[in-house]
């Protein structure tokens, strides 16, 4: 009995300590891909001709937005004295009825208008109100031009002047102040848009001398620019050169080239994305939201909770040296009678620059005077730097092991393989770096 009982306190013992003690997981590393796709918002730059009025009156347009004109092609009617909708009105002509095909496209525009309608996207309704605008326009365009091509003939149109296009573009019933800038010229404010502010140039509206009467793009090739909060994600982007961008509003897929420039805030990078087609689909937004599809990227793929930063002393490179221990430096000391000591500190580089090793704090101390070999100079221990790594476990404690993150997500990173410092296929690795102290012993 006082055996078994012995043995049943034991047992319920190690049961309590194991269920409160940190579990050390371990993780083998593997190569693998990583894909990440992820969604911004930008703002479009084109190159856009703003055209203003010689003439002050009421104004009649004669194309949809967004269709293509030829140079020198009819766009509007200025009316100074408002003869063209009088006369309308006298020879009861200012009604226009649908055809069929006129009640088939607003009918697709209405279903496609309340299929894709979010509260969250309320800007959505005034494009809905742009396209009942811009079909409206049509239907009544022919019928107000075939009253001034009557009152030609009857000599009432003297007062009427007709507009044309400047060069051969896509048409844009609005303007906003961003006709004119640059990749250089977006700021932080401008991709946010909280104060962005469109004006509509409404058909039949009374304009003065010098108003903008239609806006004009006028070359295929267009941008859009994006920020994003880190340098390393601008750079592979950049270092991609192409990438595959999807376009949210109507799941349009293309191919853009990449170029970036920091911003003028700490921690933020402006990444513009070039395109050679689909400016006239994305012709009167300003604002785009897009997700780039990202290629896979190759390597040793770790999850990001192995990942730790830790800080070691720079030493020059020459008071490095090599024994049958290993690699280490001599540090001076002093023994119990005053005399001065040098012993062999057996401390291997984690990592290095140009100038100096990267060694451990287990052995060495801040203030510890190290000797150069062969040589009376002398060092003083006193700077740090920082290492990102994480902690292998092959040898049953932690130590640390340097790595380079090419590319990483909410979850995962991958990092260069085979490095000199670094991680190979198959080691294991401390699954959460948070739980583990430095080279501490791994009991499992």
């Amino acid at each position: 009995m006082i055996i078994f009982a012995v043995i049943l306190v034991y047992i319920l013992i190690s049961i309590f300590t194991y269920m409160n003690t940190e579990k050390i997981v371990g993780y083998e590393v593997k190569s693998g891909s990583l894909s990440s796709n992820r969604v911004f918002r930008g703002i479009a730059l084109r190159r856009e001709e703003i055209v203003t009025s010689d003439y002050a009156g009421y104004i009649n347009y004669y194309h949809e937005e967004g269709d293509r004109i030829g140079n020198h092609n009819l766009v509007y009617t200025i009316d100074e004295s408002g003869t063209v909708m009088d006369y309308i009105n006298a020879q009861n002509a200012g009604e226009a009825s649908f055809t069929d095909e006129n009640l088939k496209e607003l009918r697709s525009d209405v279903i496609s208008f309340i299929s894709n309608f979010s509260p969250r996207s309320f800007s959505s309704v005034y494009e809905f109100k742009n396209s009942v605008l811009s079909t409206t326009r049509k239907l009544s365009s022919n019928t107000i031009l075939s009253q001034i091509e009557a009152m030609d003939e009857g000599g009432l149109s003297a007062s009427i002047h007709y507009g044309y296009a400047p060069a051969t573009g896509d048409i844009v019933y609005s303007v906003d102040g961003y006709e004119q800038t640059l990749f250089e010229d977006v700021t932080a404010k401008d991709l946010e848009g909280n104060e962005y502010r469109k004006d509509t140039l409404d058909n039949g509206r009374l304009i003065a001398q010098g108003d903008p009467v239609f806006k004009l793009c006028t070359d295929e090739n267009w941008t859009i620019v994006i920020a994003v909060s880190s340098l390393e994600e601008a750079q592979a982007l950049k270092d991609e050169n192409y990438v595959r961008v999807r376009f949210l509003k109507n799941q349009y897929e293309s191919w853009a080239k990449v170029d970036m420039r920091p911003g003028e805030e700490e921690d933020l990078f402006y990444v513009s994305l070039s395109f050679t087609n689909s400016m006239v689909t994305f012709c009167q937004d300003r604002y785009i939201d897009i997700e780039i599809l990202n290629t896979d990227r190759i390597g040793l793929k770790i999850p990001n909770t192995a990942i730790v930063e830790s800080e070691f002393f720079l030493v020059p490179k020459d008071f490095l040296t090599q024994s049958v221990s290993g690699q280490g430096v001599l540090r001076l000391g002093t023994t119990e009678a005053g005399s001065q000591t040098t012993d062999f500190i057996v401390s291997p580089p984690y990592s290095e620059t140009e100038e100096y090793y990267y060694l451990d704090q287990t052995s060495l101390r801040l203030g510890d005077t190290l000797i150069k070999p062969d040589s009376d100079e002398t060092y003083t221990i006193s700077a740090l730097g920082t290492l990102v790594g994480v902690y292998n476990i092959n040898k049953g404690y932690a130590d640390f092991k340097l790595i380079n993150v090419l590319y990483s997500n909410d979850e995962y990173s991958i990092v260069v393989p085979n490095n000199v410092y670094g991680l190979s296929e198959y080691d294991y690795i401390v699954l959460d770096a948070s739980k583990i102290a430095p080279d501490q012993l791994i009991y499992q």
